[in-house]
């Protein structure tokens, strides 16, 4: 069933044209993820398919019958409604007659009486029969799970991400036939980040979505279209096969481009040589000359993102924590900690929002002094703080007054000079958007400016505070190619869980009380092993068998005292049974570690069938929570062989 046909849409920004005659169109369960460099358009389209923004040319069409919400980048709420009435405000029966049970349920508690009593005896009434009572529980974890506990607070007292989360309940809770997602995982920790995964994919919903997050588009998306150069291209498949398969029609495109050059130079000596009386003669291969010519010159010129600027020198002492302790109040942030950092490494940071990872980098930067203990900085050091608030830049000043502010000319890592204007060059600003007002970026063009700011200053200690936010996928590849080489210490904090595992060597985790861990590996190392241990600790917790001692002493005529002693069962051997399964459980995961990858196979190769896509990706969920199951238990036998 189609939702949404989009026809040869085009949109332009004065000289800039963002896409041309772009058409592409969703169907009932697609779930497709939108990709471009920043700038190209990806919002801009978004806004352009709700009726936000008005397209130069073309058609967009949804499904008359179907109910369609969207999630902008930065949501606009009402700042004097509370967070209950944003998120209540809806067309949505169901959610309106939860909204008046909650009301009616307060009310009663507040004030008992007849006609409170008669409220919300309509409003219950109302519930039964509209079948409510799940949806309600429905709305309860998601308010829950994005930790929206400050129901009665105005919208206007709230933090950006506090409102980005707040917009992202809403429109999970109205349920639509289609949700449109404009970077639905910034400002979301990977807590959360992780069950709205769950959550998608669990729903039979349509989704188009612009994400930099590449674990949650592997885990979310079936298929990826992409703006590039104004055109739109299709891959059916996972973030590795679009990879692929971008490289292959690059280099397709660049051939048949090299080949028309070649025929280009042929024919233009035939046009020169042919003389001017035949102007008649041949006017078919002068038509394939104009064709050829087109053909010839219509490769674009690849500018890429070059980050090289210069690394200041690093001396022998770089940062060292000596038994340092940070509290506020009763909240213990670091309790004790010593550190001595390392040349060259990438640490990550991680822990629930509120455990203190700000004010351990504030602390870093000098910005906050430690209740006890010392921090030493060396002397060579040149901290790089990539915030996550950002630049506060000013709008009506030029890009290149930005750059001009900080430095004219700026050294560069192979020791040569760049002016202001050849490194915005390189940071993929052209001369026009130069010129052009800041008011003008795009949101990832303003943090990729920002991290351009940063950078210039030549630091060698890096804290990059959430930098992915806003950034699109070709930044951040550059980006990590940049880090991977980048002599200095790098200290990461991140949502973005692809991000973190391909440039940490070890995380330092926040895990609440003043306990902060050193883990020896990147983020998904750190999930496995923690999830291995909760599950073997509840599997320990249900294996302690309580054999009651009772004694019994007589005080008096009318009191005995008990006395109860927990006794754990000592670990056993394996049984014989148990040996069997051992045995048969590496047998089935092999199976379905083969069964996993040709089913994998299948969805990377693609389908016009999307009933075929859909039970596909349904059966790899099952193979993957069966692979989880037989795994544990496995490695908890392991442990008595």
């Amino acid at each position: 069933m189609n939702y949404l046909s989009v026809e040869s849409v085009s949109k332009s920004y004065g000289v800039k044209a963002l896409f041309n005659k772009i058409s592409f169109g969703l169907n009932q369960g697609d779930r497709i993820a939108l990709i471009a460099k920043n700038g190209a358009g990806k919002s801009t389209l978004l806004k352009v398919l709700i009726g936000k923004e008005i397209a130069d040319e073309g058609s967009v069409t949804f499904r008359k019958d179907i109910v369609v919400t969207y999630l902008d980048q930065n949501p606009l709420l009402n700042e004097n409604d509370t967070v209950l009435e944003a998120i209540y405000n809806s067309d949505n029966p169901m959610l309106n007659a939860v909204r008046a049970y909650e009301e009616a349920l307060v009310a009663f508690e507040k004030d008992y009486n007849d006609d409170t009593s008669a409220i919300l005896e309509t409003c219950t009434a109302q519930m039964d029969k509209l079948d409510a009572w799940g949806f309600e529980a429905k709305v309860q974890e998601v308010l829950q799970r994005l930790k929206i506990a400050f129901l009665d607070k105005k919208i206007g007292m709230l933090s950006g991400g506090q409102k980005k989360r707040v917009a992202l309940a809403k429109v999970l809770i109205d349920e639509p036939h289609l949700l449109i997602l404009d970077e639905p995982t910034n400002h979301l920790d990977v807590e959360m980040i992780e069950w709205l995964e769950n959550y998608l994919v669990s729903r039979d919903m349509t989704l188009l979505l612009v994400t930099h997050d590449r674990y949650f588009l592997d885990r979310i998306c079936n298929e990826i279209i992409e703006i590039d150069d104004g055109k739109i291209h299709h891959y059916r498949g996972d973030f590795q096969y679009y990879v692929e398969k971008k490289a292959e029609r690059e280099a397709m495109e660049g051939s048949e481009i090299d080949k028309a050059k070649n025929l280009f130079r042929r024919e233009l000596e035939w046009v020169r040589k042919m003389p001017k009386a035949r102007g008649t003669k041949s006017k078919s291969r002068l038509n394939a000359f104009e064709d050829t010519k087109d053909k010839a010159f219509s490769g674009k010129v690849e500018t890429k993102l070059e980050l090289g600027v210069k690394m200041s020198r690093i001396g022998g002492k770089i940062l060292e924590f000596k038994n340092v302790k940070k509290a506020f109040g009763e909240t213990k942030i670091v309790n004790d900690f010593s550190y001595i950092f390392k040349k060259g490494e990438k640490i990550g940071v991680i822990g629930k929002n509120g455990v203190g990872k700000s004010t351990f980098l504030n602390m870093i930067m000098g910005l906050e002094n430690p209740d006890s203990g010392d921090i030493q900085t060396g002397e060579t050091m040149v901290f790089g703080y990539y915030s996550q608030e950002g630049l506060k830049l000013t709008e009506d000043k030029r890009v290149i007054e930005v750059v001009k502010d900080i430095a004219e000319f700026i050294p560069l890592a192979d020791g040569s000079k760049l002016s202001a204007s050849g490194l915005l060059t390189k940071f993929l600003f052209p001369p026009e958007v130069q010129y052009s007002m800041v008011s003008k970026l795009s949101g990832g063009e303003r943090r990729r400016l920002y991290l351009m700011t940063i950078l210039i200053k030549n630091p060698n200690f890096l804290i990059l505070d959430e930098p992915t936010n806003d950034l699109d996928i070709v930044t951040l590849s550059v980006l990590e190619d940049f880090l991977t080489n980048f002599q200095g210490c790098v200290l990461i904090v991140t949502h973005d869980r692809y991000f973190m595992d391909k440039m940490v060597d070890h995380l330092f985790v926040f895990e609440g009380a003043g306990v902060l861990r050193d883990f020896p590996g990147n983020y998904t190392e750190y999930r496995d092993k923690k999830e291995l241990e909760d599950k073997a600790a509840s599997k320990l917790g249900q294996a302690v068998v309580s054999e009651k001692e009772v004694v019994v002493a007589k005080v008096d005529t009318s009191t005995t005292l008990s006395v109860t002693k927990e006794v754990a069962t000592p670990k056993k051997k394996l049984s014989f049974k148990e040996k069997l399964e051992y045995d048969q459980l590496e047998k089935e995961i092999a199976n379905l570690e083969t069964e996993k990858a040709k089913i994998t196979s299948l969805l990377n190769a693609g389908s016009d069938n999307h009933e075929d896509v859909m039970k596909w990706s349904e059966e790899v969920g099952v193979i993957i929570s069966k692979l989880d199951e037989k795994s544990f238990r496995w490695l908890e036998l392991g442990e008595s062989v």
